[in-house]
Parts: structure tokens; C-alpha cells; sequence
């Protein structure tokens, strides 16, 4: 097995484990984080009806600081236009990220903007 062959395996095998156990309810939906080389996108997400609640992304935005200093602007964005929603707890969904660097920057200021997760 190459080594490309054996990330992209263990990204799958991280990507299921993760979901397996997430699911966004009314009461408690679910918090996406999408994050690209460039972009940083979070999504509040209800499963049960397949609908975004609150979206906020990097995309288009003239962002200026390293990629970490931009999870944390998205993180706090998302928990204000979460708060104004009147949704105060989410379930954190990383992805197949591991929860280091920007991955938890954005999910440390969303925290310390109001959400609980």
C-alpha cells in the first residue's frame, strides 16, 4: 500500500468514526466545520429536516492573518449568528480533521462565544 493509498484510508476510517455517532436534532444540531488550503467554512446543520440553520465562510471575505487567526473569526461569527437564532447547543462535527490547530481554534472561540458542545 502506497502512503497516498494508506492517508486516504485512514481519512475514510476517521470520516466514518467520526459520523457514526453524530447526528444534528432540532434541540442540538450539528456544527460542520469544512476546511480547505485556503477557506474555512462551518455549517449549523438539522439532520432530522436536512436544512442549514446558520452558515459562515472565508469565502469572499478579504481575511487578512494566518489560516488559525481565520478558523477563530469563523468561529466566532458562527456562535453570534447562532446565539441570534436562538441556538445555544450544537454537536460538533470535525470531519475527517483531527481536532488540532485550526480545527480547534474554531471550535475554542466558538465555545467562548456561547456555544456548548
Amino acid at each position: 500500500m502506497s502512503d497516498i493509498t494508506k492517508k486516504l484510508s485512514n481519512r475514510v476510517t476517521r470520516l466514518n468514526r467520526t459520523r457514526a455517532g453524530i447526528h444534528g436534532t432540532q434541540e442540538r444540531p450539528r456544527l460542520s466545520v469544512t476546511i480547505s488550503n485556503s477557506h474555512i467554512s462551518a455549517q449549523i446543520i438539522n439532520d432530522d429536516t436536512h436544512t442549514t440553520l446558520v452558515s459562515a465562510s472565508t469565502l469572499g471575505k478579504k481575511s487578512a492573518g494566518t489560516m488559525t487567526d481565520r478558523a477563530t473569526v469563523i468561529g466566532e461569527e458562527i456562535a453570534k449568528l447562532a446565539k441570534a437564532k436562538k441556538i445555544n447547543k450544537v454537536v460538533y462535527d470535525r470531519g475527517n480533521k483531527k481536532y488540532h490547530g485550526r480545527v480547534k481554534a474554531l471550535a475554542e472561540a466558538a465555545r467562548k462565544n456561547g456555544l456548548e458542545f
